[in-house]
């Protein structure tokens, strides 16, 4: 199974410039935890977690209605391909203990796939490959390498 077959494709993407504020708003609205943070080509270069935003942001005291995306942004974003086989984006997810994962093609953000994507086909790409992934993802010792 390729990751196009398990993703979601309505992405929400906000700019470096974008505001804390309005990223946690358009987190709200759309009920999701992360939002990839694209130039004016859409290529990505960060990404902003709901989890960024507390620890990064409000447990630091900055002032999220002036603190852009690029002040507190995972810049090293890993990355899956439509057309990747699924078991290369658990395995990147795995490796580096990440619950979603943007989708690009020539680096422009086209989709994320996440735990609840692979738990949703588990049937279909292995219920043993999912717990495997999910088993690496937590396996931290307590010390997360990434946030999302």
């Amino acid at each position: 199974m390729k990751v196009k077959d398990c993703m979601c494709g309505d992405v929400c993407c906000v700019k470096p410039e974008t505001k804390i504020y309005e990223i946690a708003k358009i987190m709200e609205k759309n009920h999701i935890g992360c939002v990839p943070v694209c130039d004016n080509q859409n290529s990505i270069v960060g990404i902003i977690t709901d989890r960024d935003i507390i620890l990064r942001s409000i447990a630091c005291d900055k002032d999220v209605k002036t603190t852009k995306a690029s002040d507190i942004m995972t810049s090293n974003v890993c990355t899956c391909e439509l057309n990747d086989d699924i078991s290369i984006a658990e395995n990147k997810m795995a490796t580096n203990q990440i619950r979603r994962i943007p989708v690009v093609d020539n680096n422009k953000v086209i989709g994320m796939l996440t735990l609840g994507d692979l738990a949703h086909y588990n049937e279909e790409t292995g219920e043993d490959n999912f717990c495997t992934t999910v088993e690496n993802i937590c396996e931290c010792g307590g010390q997360a390498k990434n946030s999302y």
